[in-house]
């Protein structure tokens, strides 16, 4: 009996890039348009005649190789806390898991504010633990430089957390159960498997936690207050000059908008996907 040869099968045909609906292509404007005219309005409004003397500006360069160091700090801290907190939720079962999970994203939707409030009434000198860290060990935290970095990494670990166990949820098992059938202990799986696949994640959510951290502002001045040199960065600074002199501020809010253009153009390819 003869035996038909199998029919390929025909590639699925491709929507082709036309002109968009009006239905969607009016409210993409409209939304597109909302994000970029407080830039334009920002760009016309910039008293272009001072910007050399206001950036160069001692105290401009020092809140904002503050915020560079708090940001890049608080980042650090983020990976080295959240990459094994992703994991744990990711690939293990313990009780509470979900609680867990839900206590990661609090930050998210809690006003800066409240939790730079909730860190005082935990890490300042008459906190829970701030009492006993005061007086064992003559550590305090709040209206200090590491409080900057504790009040930015308390709103930048979620984006870190949430970024690598999105990608544990998308990493193929298979990986991992080839290299336990081969004898290797879970340690050696996270470090020779599970964490070079991470790297696209750990990245992509480092750079959401930097730019969260950066742009801090509720939580710094609750716990850490505003002190030139000390805990005062760049949106404190904006803040406050805004109050006295709003061309300054406008001044230091570009330079802030630089910094943000610049690391999305730096790492563009990492935060969108071509197509």
């Amino acid at each position: 009996m003869i035996q038909r040869a199998p029919e390929k099968r025909r590639p699925g045909r491709r929507l082709k890039q036309g002109r968009a609906p009006v239905a969607l292509l009016l409210p993409s404007l409209l939304g597109l348009a909302f994000l970029v005219l407080p830039v334009v309005g920002l760009l016309v409004r910039t008293p272009w005649s001072r910007l050399t003397a206001d950036i160069a500006a001692t105290d401009t360069w020092t809140a904002l190789r503050l915020s560079l160091e708090c940001a890049t700090a608080a980042t650090g801290f983020s990976i080295v806390l959240g990459v094994p907190l992703a994991w744990l939720l990711a690939r293990t079962d313990m009780p509470g898991r979900g609680v867990a999970r839900s206590l990661v994203a609090v930050p998210l939707v809690l006003p800066p504010v409240v939790g730079g409030m909730a860190l005082l009434l935990v890490f300042g000198r008459n906190g829970i633990l701030g009492i006993y860290l005061d007086r064992w060990f003559g550590i305090t935290l709040p209206f200090t430089t590491q409080g900057v970095i504790m009040a930015e990494t308390f709103v930048a670990l979620p984006f870190l957390v949430i970024s690598v166990e999105t990608a544990l949820h998308a990493l193929d098992p298979s990986l991992e159960e080839a290299a336990a059938t081969s004898g290797a202990g879970r340690w050696q799986i996270f470090r020779w498997i599970t964490l070079p696949n991470l790297l696209p994640a750990i990245g992509a959510g480092a750079v959401l936690s930097w730019a969260r951290a950066l742009g801090e502002f509720g939580a710094t001045i609750t716990f850490a207050g505003d002190f030139p040199g000390t805990t005062q960065t760049m949106p404190l600074a904006v803040y406050l000059a805004f109050q006295d002199d709003p061309q300054s501020a406008i001044v230091l809010s570009l330079v802030l908008l630089a910094v943000s253009i610049a690391l999305l153009a730096l790492l563009r390819d990492r935060l969108f996907t071509r197509v």
